[in-house]
């Protein structure tokens, strides 16, 4: 049932948000939240309630030619044009200033980098404890939530399936320092008090994983209520299809907000942010390596080599990391290449319509 109107600081709006009103935005515009996002539209709250809106051509073009990740997304505060177009529809005029924003990088040449979540407090990466559970995958999530700017939780959901749950959760504790670890079954609804506690009221937190974690089963257990659909996952190899299609907000029957998420086939980094936060033993060897451009292979006086092989260090996770390392390199090359390919077309139009203009002169 839609809401005739929302409080807007109970929906997440605080001085951090209505400061930029004296400063940024124009004050007949209406601040409103983006609760999901649909193709090309958006479902948006405000003090006029839930209503479906769109962007402002100008503040459309401005976005598409800006920095990537630019757009608006799930958790975004905008500005609301007062008047509403032919269609019904709310024209966003304006997009406030983000205080978190959990992004990736999409798939491809172009190499853009993706919204998934803004304004979260919480980024909760959910791991089932079924053929699901990866220690690489989990460190990989970290990189790009600790990047955010958001505070990582870690879940680990199924615990119903799993008879090694404390050795798992201890290694867990061991390696992601300042992260919490919950283990719980969202199906059994059992362990679901401890995550209600992180999500307060007027906190957003959102929930990313892959699919088949149980993510959707879990949100439904916060709601009290089947709202959300799920599914099955797969006996071989535990990986779920897709039950949720888009990023949606939900509020909590305690005042929090929680936004769902689609399964995500991949998670690619885009740049280091985060990396050092997650591998901060690593980081902290390399410093004491004798050369400061040290490749960690076979440099006499390499710390991490010898961490290695004093068994100080785990080889999996060193490679890991060279192996995150090279992927922000990579998205990097392709970002650049992309610039440079679509730097000579358009220098390339703009010289054939000077010939057509000399033709025509002449």
């Amino acid at each position: 049932m839609r809401r005739e109107s929302y409080d807007l600081m109970e929906i997440g709006f605080d001085s951090f948000f209505s400061s930029q009103v004296d400063i940024n935005i124009e004050s007949a515009f209406i601040p409103a939240r983006i609760a999901a996002e649909h193709r090309g539209e958006y479902d948006v709250w405000s003090v006029r309630g839930e209503e479906r809106a769109k962007l402002a051509a100008p503040l459309f073009r401005k976005l598409s030619k800006g920095r990537t990740g630019s757009m608006p997304g799930t958790g975004d505060w905008v500005a609301l044009n007062p008047t509403l177009d032919v269609d019904g529809l709310a024209i966003v005029e304006q997009v406030f200033e983000r205080r978190t924003v959990f992004t990736r990088g999409a798939a491809g040449l172009e190499a853009r980098v993706q919204v998934v979540a803004a304004n979260v407090d919480t980024v909760c990466m959910v791991s089932g404890l079924d053929d699901n559970y990866n220690i690489r995958r989990i460190e990989r999530y970290l990189a790009r939530i600790w990047a955010s700017g958001a505070q990582p939780v870690m879940i680990l959901n199924k615990a119903d399936l799993c008879d090694r749950v404390a050795e798992i959760v201890a290694d867990l504790e061991k390696h992601c320092e300042n992260v919490p670890v919950l283990s719980l079954s969202a199906l059994n609804n059992d362990g679901i008090d401890a995550v209600r506690q992180i999500i307060a009221p007027g906190k957003t937190a959102v929930l990313v994983g892959s699919s088949g974690t149980g993510k959707s089963t879990l949100i439904n257990a916060l709601l009290g209520e089947l709202k959300m659909e799920t599914g099955e996952v797969r006996e071989k190899d535990s990986r779920g299809r897709h039950t949720t299609t888009r990023r949606q907000m939900l509020i909590l029957p305690n005042g929090g907000m929680i936004i769902d998420t689609p399964g995500m086939r991949e998670l690619q980094l885009f740049d280091d942010e985060g990396i050092d936060n997650v591998f901060a033993d690593i980081e902290a060897l390399t410093q004491q390596c004798r050369f400061g451009n040290c490749k960690h292979e076979s440099e006499p006086g390499c710390a991490v080599q010898a961490a290695l092989e004093g068994g100080e260090l785990d080889l999996a996770r060193f490679e890991n990391y060279q192996k995150l390392g090279r992927e922000v390199a990579d998205f990097a090359l392709r970002q650049d290449t992309y610039r440079h390919r679509k730097s000579e077309k358009a220098f390339g139009k703009m010289v054939k319509n000077a010939k057509k203009i000399k033709k025509i002169t002449n």
